[in-house]
């Protein structure tokens, strides 16, 4: 089994599990909240047909990662990130990140941008640039919503997750875009996850303010967005970073919601394939 290790700001050691596919450009793949590197199954069994060579890891506190107590902010996370890069000695790489992921791409490409390691980036229903509501920031989501939330995780955190993942693909009573094999598939891989690990992720993805980090970004950047995400809504997020990026190139998946990388694989795959290769 493939494990990198990263130490935290002290000194700490966590050993971070990684998938390394395929051979060619060097496209790193982050995987989003509450999962693991499994969710990107249908990039990584596809991506490397095209000259792509695919590496996707666990978060700490997730898949086969280790699962330490702390922390899991997003300075520690984009170590671990900078970690792999480093043991694998990658160049050219373009960073996927996925909702919470998104932030991961942010935070490096702010924070260590002069590794010189990175020369594209994808944000994919990206919680980036900033999604909790504020003064300054009054379309976002209520800390009371947040705090519901991590108070349901720590009474039934199946529950909550199960639910969870009917809103991520779209589920309702009108409608059933995934089936319910994927929905316990979806299920399994979040309950990998230490519930220590899904809370403290959770304050990371919902309070991390990226907003000074954004004029930072100098390397191409492709952004996708369902215009039906109600996990991660598009209008403080996607579009949001549209604007503080008016370079990039700016996707909008019309009626798809938050789990693009299965609702619309064969789309997103092809957009993945156009951008990463060009």
């Amino acid at each position: 089994m493939n494990f990198i290790k990263s130490k935290d700001s002290q000194g700490k050691e966590t050993k971070i599990f990684y998938q390394d596919v395929g051979e060619g450009k060097p496209v790193v793949l982050i995987h989003g909240w509450p999962l693991s590197h499994e969710m990107w199954e249908y990039q990584l069994n596809e991506l490397p047909k095209y000259g792509i060579r695919c590496i996707a890891y666990d978060r700490r506190g997730f898949g086969r990662s280790d699962q330490p107590w702390g922390p899991y902010d997003y300075t520690t996370l984009a170590t671990d990130l900078k970690a792999l890069l480093d043991v694998l000695d990658l160049h050219d790489v373009t960073l996927v990140g996925f909702s919470m992921g998104g932030g991961e791409v942010v935070r490096y490409l702010s924070k260590f941008k002069a590794d010189n390691r990175v020369s594209k980036a994808v944000l994919i229903s990206s919680v980036t640039p900033y999604l909790l509501k504020t003064d300054d920031n009054p379309n976002g989501v209520p800390k009371e919503q947040i705090d519901e939330f991590v108070g349901e995780i720590e009474k039934d955190r199946p529950a909550f997750l199960s639910a969870f993942g009917k809103q991520f693909y779209g589920v309702s009573w009108i409608s059933h875009p995934v089936s319910d094999d994927v929905l316990n598939w979806t299920q399994s891989l979040a309950l990998k996850g230490s519930g220590k690990a899904t809370i403290d992720t959770m304050r990371a993805w919902s309070e991390t303010d990226f907003r000074d980090e954004m004029p930072s970004i100098t390397v191409p950047v492709l952004i996708i967005h369902g215009s039906k995400d109600d996990t991660v809504p598009i209008e403080v997020t996607s579009k949001e970073d549209a604007k503080m990026l008016p370079n990039a190139e700016f996707l909008v998946y019309e009626g798809a919601p938050h789990g693009l990388f299965y609702i619309e694989k064969d789309k997103l795959n092809n957009d993945l394939k156009k951008f990463i290769i060009a």
